[in-house]
Formats: C-alpha cells, structure tokens, sequence
C-alpha cells in the first residue's frame, strides 16, 4: 500500500511538472512563431521583415544562444489574407508549439490571429503594423513596436497643411482595418485645425487600378493627399495622378515608408512624403554603422536590406535582450516581467527610445517625417510627439 501511495505521488508529480511545463521553450531551444506575406501584394515586406530577424537569430545562435538555447524561427505564409493568418496562427500555436508570436505582418490578420494565441497564453510581439489594435486595450500578451497610423497622421498632418498651404485636403485608403485607421488620424488632425475632407475614396485589399479614384480627387481639385495605401497602390496611385497631370502634394504613413516605392515606381514618386521612425538601411548610407550592417545583410542574403529588414532585426534583438533579463527559466511570465520593465535606448537606425511597463505596452508613440528625394528617402523633421 505504501509503495503503491508513494507510487501515485510520483505519477501525479510527474504530469503537473509536464502541464507546467513551458510551450516553446527546452533546455536547447526557444522556438519563434512568425506570420508573414511570402506570396501576396505585400511579400516585398514579408521576406526582408524574415530575413531580418532570421539575421539576428543566426547572430545569436552563433554566441550560443540565449542562456545556453539557440533560437529557432518558424515562419507561416498568410498571403496577406485574414483567413490564412487564422490558419498559420493554429499551426504555430497548436501545433508547432511556439513560445511567442513575433513580428506579424498585417492589421486585419494580427486581429485576426491574436485570439487564437491568447487562448493559448502565446505573446504577439512587436506586430508589423501600427494600428492601435496592437496595444489597446492594454492586455498583457500585447507588445507594441510601431507610433499608430492615427497618430501619426492625427500629429502631422495639420503641420503639413500649414507648411504646404494646403486649401483642400483628400485621402485614397485600403478599405480595412489599415486604411481606416489612416483615415481617422487624417479626420482628426484636420478637425484640430478646423477643416474637413474635401474627398475622400477607398479601394478594395488587392486592387490594381485606381483611375476612378484619382479622377475624383482631381475633379475635387486637391492640393494634399492623404495616402492610406501600401505598396503597389501608393506606386499606382501616384504614378496614375502623374499621368494625368494631377500633382498635389502625397503623403503616406508609416506603411508606406519603404524602399520598394522609388525602386519599383521610378522618378515619379520623387516629392512623396510618409511618417516613420526607423530609418531605411541604404548600402551607401552616411552612416557608418547602418552602412556596415547593410553591406552585411547584403552579403547574408544577396540582396538590399529595406526598412522591414531592420524592423525585423531589431524586434528580435528586444525579444533577446528581455529573454537574457528573464533569466535561465524562461517562461511567458518570466519574459513579461522582464519586458514590463524594459527602455531600449535609440539604436543605429534612428529608432527613438522605447519604454515597456505594464501599462504602456506601446514603446514609443513618436515618429518623424521623410520624403522622397533624387530617389532615396531622406529624413526632413525631428521627432514630433502626439
């Protein structure tokens, strides 16, 4: 009787240490789960956003890792489709077992995808979007990287108005999540200095033409518009806008800030200006430090860094640094605590400093203004803060 008593303690002891046991984390490893557009209307940004944090793990992994684990990231292709994110997020969570959901591509599939991991206590870290979604409500599995695209625009459109002398004021957004949220920022920052839309028009996720929409923003006679568009549409709506002889002043948010605008449309998107924080990598680039990490992403993978690249560099560099501060048990408690009492300082591309406490889940809401000049982005305003 005695043995079998002593028998069924070691049994129970034996599977509460394994339900207790953490999701994604061995005595070898820490497994990264990253969602990311590889076939879609944004794969240009989901590949170097992999490429860029697949840099940093190789780095660390080459130093031994993280209190003796290497990391390891897997990455699901959502084709910038909600539904698929869906599908991804419960084969990296459910399946695949990861410990934190890093760097997902998208507002409309981050929404989408977030229940599935908190469901699952799985953290979303530094998603590549700057919708508010992101860190609001304050929840704690939600760690924010990117300024929201309402601020941003709700902050910096009334100056550009001003410095522009800008008299009707349109806007041409994705109709989502996205586009919305550049919208209301755009609706905002004009309300503050008492003006209105004069146009507004939306176009669907994955549209390729954008004549009508154009056309009525001319016929509206605007002088400045906002862009709540991505990649092939801010390309396609300007390029369109020049066709035609249209050409007031274009100004994106943070989502349209990348290198793939001036490579892929050419000489007509000179003069555009976005909002962003961290600065694009250029190979030639003044700095010293951005140019020798550039060069050396260049080499790794055989091609231009952008600054999706260097977003997915530094978000795991943060997932690094408040893993080392957890200490050799790591668990999603154990991170939190660390990340909850986190301030990175500026680093090499320009990002301004972040601060994680248990309320403030968002490290930063500034952000800064560039433009479009002789083909590369140059940074022309300090920092602005909401």
């Amino acid at each position: 009787m005695k043995f079998g008593f002593t028998l069924a303690l070691a049994v129970l002891a034996l599977s509460a240490g394994s339900s207790m046991a953490q999701q994604g984390v061995s005595k070898t490893e820490i497994v990264i789960g990253t969602i990311q557009d590889l076939s879609g209307p944004l794969a240009g940004y989901g590949k170097q956003a992999r490429n860029g944090m697949q840099l940093r793990v190789n780095e660390i992994n080459e130093q031994g890792g993280v209190h003796g684990r290497k990391l390891k990231l897997l990455t699901e292709d959502s084709g910038y489709d909600p539904k698929k994110a869906v599908l991804a997020a419960q084969k990296l969570v459910n399946q695949d077992k990861i410990f934190i959901m890093a760097g997902h591509l998208g507002t409309a599939q981050n929404n989408a995808a977030m229940p599935v991991q908190f469901e699952k206590n799985v953290i979303n870290f530094m998603p590549l979007t700057a919708a508010r979604e992101m860190y609001e409500p304050t929840h704690r599995l939600k760690y924010a990287l990117l300024s929201s695209y309402y601020d941003q625009m709700r902050t910096t459109l009334p100056r550009m108005v001003k410095d522009k002398s800008a008299k009707k004021v349109c806007a041409i957004y994705q109709d989502d999540e996205f586009g919305l949220e550049v919208l209301r920022g755009a609706e905002a920052g004009l309300k503050s200095i008492s003006m209105e839309m004069t146009e507004k028009t939306s176009f669907k996720r994955g549209a390729t033409d954008f004549s009508s929409q154009v056309a009525k923003m001319k016929a509206s006679g605007c002088d400045l518009v906002v862009l709540g568009t991505i990649i092939r549409e801010t390309i396609g709506t300007i390029a369109e806008s020049r066709k035609n002889g249209f050409n007031p002043v274009f100004f994106g948010s943070v989502a349209a800030y990348t290198d793939l605008i001036h490579k892929l449309g050419g000489k007509a998107m000179d003069g555009m200006y976005a909002t962003m924080s961290v600065q694009n990598p250029y190979t030639d680039e003044a700095s010293q430090p951005i140019r020798f990490w550039a060069n050396k992403y260049k080499t790794r993978f055989n091609e231009d860094p952008t600054v999706f690249s260097a977003y997915g560099y530094t978000m795991i560099d943060i997932l690094i640094q408040a893993a080392q501060k957890a200490g050799p048990t790591l668990t999603t408690d154990s991170f939190i605590k660390a990340m909850d009492a986190m301030t990175i300082p500026p680093d090499i591309f320009g990002a301004p400093q972040l601060t994680y406490t248990a309320r403030q889940r968002l490290g930063s809401d500034l952000s800064r203004l560039s433009q479009i000049q002789d083909g590369k982005w140059k940074v022309v305003s300090d920092y602005v803060k909401p």
